[in-house]
């Protein structure tokens, strides 16, 4: 296995971690049960990446082009559909491409993750913990986190694990004040 990876990297060290299950599968499993497994984790894969592309594309198409243009003709509909997943299969190949070269698998999705999931556990914590959150506020507040984040991990040698805990105390402090500034206004019965 090291040999093979040398070769095709042209490298002469073999540390990354990603080859790990690889590196099982080929030296313990039995021949026939391999394909087995490698035709599993493809389906798994084609599965989850249907799903996410479909979902990506149909948010596109409800939160942006029928907010701004309105609903159109279902033909012009759906072949602007499919042109977003085209997008945005585009687009997850371009990061799967960079991500390779950034280190292990689970360390760069932890670091990609990182810029917002701090910040969404801080809308949460908005929503349960006060009464006085407000669209405008927690709106402003998810984005000044996400912000912050990235000035944590451009700036500081803070570990990317702490970013989560910098993007949910920014969005929670920030939202909570402009919730303040920016109160929730008063719906008035019809």
């Amino acid at each position: 296995m090291t040999e093979v990876y040398k070769k095709s990297t042209h490298t002469s060290s073999y540390n990354d971690v990603n080859y790990i299950f690889l590196h099982y599968v080929l030296t313990q499993i039995p021949h026939g049960i391999i394909g087995l497994i490698i035709a599993v984790i493809f389906a798994a894969a084609m599965s989850a990446l249907s799903g996410e592309l479909n979902s990506l594309a149909t948010a596109t198409m409800i939160d942006f082009v029928r907010r701004f243009r309105g609903v159109g003709t279902e033909e012009g509909d759906m072949f602007l559909s499919r042109m977003f997943t085209v997008v945005w299969g585009g687009f997850a190949c371009l990061v799967a491409l960079q991500a390779g070269k950034l280190g292990s698998a689970i360390e760069v999705v932890n670091r990609f993750g990182s810029y917002f999931y701090g910040s969404i556990l801080g809308v949460f914590l908005l929503a349960v913990l006060t009464k006085r959150a407000s669209g405008t506020g927690v709106t402003l507040g998810l984005f000044a986190g996400m912000a912050i984040v990235g000035i944590v991990a451009t700036t500081t040698k803070i570990h990317f694990l702490w970013w989560n805990v910098v993007g949910s105390v920014a969005v929670l402090v920030i939202g909570y004040v402009l919730s303040l500034v920016f109160p929730q206004k008063e719906k008035t019965p019809a």
